[in-house]
């Protein structure tokens, strides 16, 4: 298959679903998140994104691209709102609730009354996160940035608190996400496993590649 510019922005009249589903795909294997809110009344929010990026680590920052829609974007709405929020990993034991999230519930509805999953509040910090997530963060908005080429917002936030297992954590920081049984998305619906992974040395010119021992 071979597709140009015209090609693709054609689809938009007459297979607009075939496309939001080719092009959703081609960036790969993404980290399946839910993001967890709460308005100025507490009131929780959650919902699953596949647009969670690094941005930095000192300090540690991380990326949120939430794509534009006609309705209410409640996360959105919240985070801009209260200034907090939270990043919890999707695993393989709860991919139908997560998946569930992204129902267009009433604002009034929370998702996680909804699915199933449950609120875990931390003292002090007003996002929720989520109990059977074990590996989860809370954020505070440092930036947000409206892209006014397709309408998305970029979202950056900075981690102020990380929940995650000891045992995961290698001696060097590198973290076992498939140990911990977190799970991929690629394009809109597709959820995958992940294997253990191979580890690679810092790489040099003047030095073949060398793999590293996992944890």
């Amino acid at each position: 298959m071979y597709l140009n510019r015209v090609d693709i922005a054609d689809m938009e009249r007459r297979y607009r679903a075939y496309r939001a589903n080719l092009i959703n795909c081609l960036s790969g294997f993404k980290a399946a998140n839910l993001i967890g809110t709460a308005d100025v009344d507490g009131h929780s929010n959650l919902a699953i994104m596949s647009s969670v990026v690094h941005v930095g680590a000192n300090p540690p920052l991380l990326g949120l691209i939430i794509r534009p829609d006609q309705g209410d974007r409640h996360t959105l709405h919240n985070i801009l709102q209260v200034g907090y929020y939270t990043i919890n990993h999707v695993h393989e034991s709860f991919i139908d609730q997560a998946h569930q999230t992204s129902a267009r519930y009433p604002r009034q509805v929370s998702e996680f009354v909804a699915t199933g999953l449950q609120e875990r509040w931390m003292k002090g910090f007003t996002a929720p996160f989520v109990e059977q997530s074990a590996i989860a963060m809370g954020l505070q908005l440092r930036e947000h940035l409206p892209i006014r080429l397709n309408g998305t917002h970029l979202v950056i936030g900075e981690i102020l608190h990380l929940l995650l297992p000891d045992e995961t954590v290698a001696e060097d920081g590198s973290i076992d996400i498939a140990g911990a049984g977190s799970v991929a998305i690629s394009g809109l619906d597709a959820y995958h496993s992940v294997k253990r992974p191979r580890r690679m040395a810092y790489a040099k010119p003047d030095r073949a590649p060398v793999e590293l021992k996992s944890l």
